[in-house]
C-alpha cells in the first residue's frame, strides 16, 4: 500500500500557515485521485519532504528561526512515527535530500545561507550535524539578496559532487563528501549565474548530461551542460512564462521520459510545460492550476500534483503522454498552506 500514499508538508501557525503538519492522503492510481487520511505528524513547518532511498523512512524540515530535521518511520498505511529531531545548524531550512547511498542527509538552511551533513545509520535514523558549510556573499536584488540563502541541495544520482543552489549570491556551489568523516570540501570554482537571477532549484534529466535552473526573482530558466566531474556550463536562457504579471518560479523538474520540463509559476498561477529536443527549453504549453501560488509539484505515474500554498489544496492533474501537457482531474483537494507533495 505505500506506493499509493502522498504526503503532503506545509506551513503551520508557527510560520504563519494554516497546517497541523504533515497530512497523508491516498492515491487511486487508475484516477490519480487523493482520498485525505488527515494529519499524520504534528510537526512545525514541514515545508519540504523527502524518503530515504531504501528504507521507510520520511524526512521533513521543520523551517524554523532555529532549523530541524525531523524523521519518521513510514508504515505501510502512511502513518508517521518519530524517529527524531535534530538541528540544521542554520535558520529557516527549505530543502533536503538523501545521498544515494542512504548514509547522509543534507539539508539547505534558507535563512543561514549554509550547506548542513547529518550521517544516517543502518535504519536511516539521524546523528548529531557532522559539517555545517556558511556560503558568503550578496546579490543585487536588496530585499532578497542581502546575504547567501540556500534554497536546494541535490547529490549526484552517480559519483559526482553535490550541487547546492544559492539564491542570495546567485551561485551554485559544488561539494564533494567524505563519506568517512561527513564532511564536505568545496570544489572550485563555484557556478555563477547571471547577477540577479536569485537561483531556486535545479532539475537534472536522467541522462546525467543536462540539467535546468529556475531563477526566482529574474523569471527565468537557464540551460546548463553537466559534466562528469559536476561542472555546469551555460548554454542559454529563456523565459520561465509566456503571461503577463508577476512571474516568480518555483519548483522545476524533468518529466518521467525526460522529453519535458515543467516549471511552476506563482503569481500567474501556471505550470509552464517546455520541450527538451533542443539546446534551449522550446515553451510548448502553460496551464492554468487554479490558483495563485503553485509552490511546489511532483509526479506520480501519469499525473502530476500541484501544491498551491496561498489556495490550500492540492490539484491532481493527467498529463498526455504524447504532448506532455497536463490537464486537470477531479476536484482539488483541500489542505492548510501546502508547500511540498510527497508521493
Amino acid at each position: 500500500m505505500t506506493g499509493t500514499i502522498v504526503h503532503i508538508g506545509g506551513y503551520t501557525a508557527d510560520t504563519g500557515g494554516r497546517g497541523e503538519g504533515i497530512v497523508a492522503a491516498r492515491r487511486d492510481p487508475e484516477s490519480g485521485e487523493l482520498t485525505p487520511l488527515g494529519t499524520v505528524a504534528v510537526t512545525p513547518a514541514p515545508s519540504f519532504l523527502v524518503r530515504h532511498p531504501s528504507r521507510p523512512v520520511l524526512y521533513a524540515v521543520n523551517e524554523l528561526p532555529e532549523g530541524q530535521v525531523s524523521a519518521f518511520a513510514v508504515d505501510p498505511d502512511g502513518g508517521l512515527t518519530p524517529l527524531g529531531v535534530r538541528s540544521t545548524g542554520g535558520a529557516e531550512p527549505a530543502h533536503l535530500a538523501v545521498a544515494p547511498d542512504g548514509g547522509h542527509l543534507f539539508v539547505a538552511n534558507y535563512g543561514g545561507g549554509s550547506v548542513a551533513v547529518l550521517p544516517l545509520d543502518g535504519q536511516g535514523v539521524p546523528g548529531d550535524r557532522t559539517d555545517l558549510v556558511v556560503h558568503q556573499g550578496h546579490g543585487p536584488d536588496p530585499q532578497r539578496q542581502e546575504r547567501a540563502h540556500c534554497h536546494m541541495v541535490s547529490p549526484d544520482p552517480g559519483v559526482g559532487p553535490l550541487l547546492a543552489v544559492d539564491l542570495g549570491t546567485d551561485s551554485v556551489y559544488r561539494y564533494d563528501l567524505d563519506a568517512a568523516t561527513g564532511r564536505l570540501t568545496p570544489r572550485a570554482p563555484r557556478v555563477h549565474t547571471v547577477a540577479g537571477t536569485g537561483p531556486r532549484h535545479l532539475a537534472r534529466h536522467p541522462d546525467g548530461r543536462r540539467c535546468w535552473l529556475a531563477g526566482e526573482l529574474d523569471a527565468t530558466v537557464t540551460a546548463y551542460q553537466l559534466t562528469a566531474d559536476g561542472a555546469l556550463h551555460q548554454l542559454g536562457r529563456v523565459d520561465a512564462s509566456g503571461r503577463a504579471g508577476h512571474v516568480q518560479p518555483s519548483e522545476i523538474t524533468v518529466g518521467p521520459d525526460g522529453r519535458f520540463l515543467y516549471l511552476g509559476n506563482r503569481g500567474v498561477g501556471t505550470v509552464a510545460v517546455f520541450a527538451l529536443d533542443g539546446e534551449l527549453p522550446r515553451l510548448v504549453d502553460e496551464v492554468d492550476t487554479g490558483g495563485e501560488w503553485p509552490r511546489h509539484f511532483a509526479f506520480a505515474g501519469r499525473h502530476l500534483y500541484v501544491a498551491d500554498e496561498r489556495a490550500d489544496m492540492i490539484r491532481v492533474f493527467w498529463v498526455d503522454p504524447e504532448s506532455g501537457v497536463p490537464s486537470p482531474v477531479g476536484e482539488p483537494v483541500a489542505t492548510g498552506s501546502p508547500t511540498c507533495v510527497l508521493p
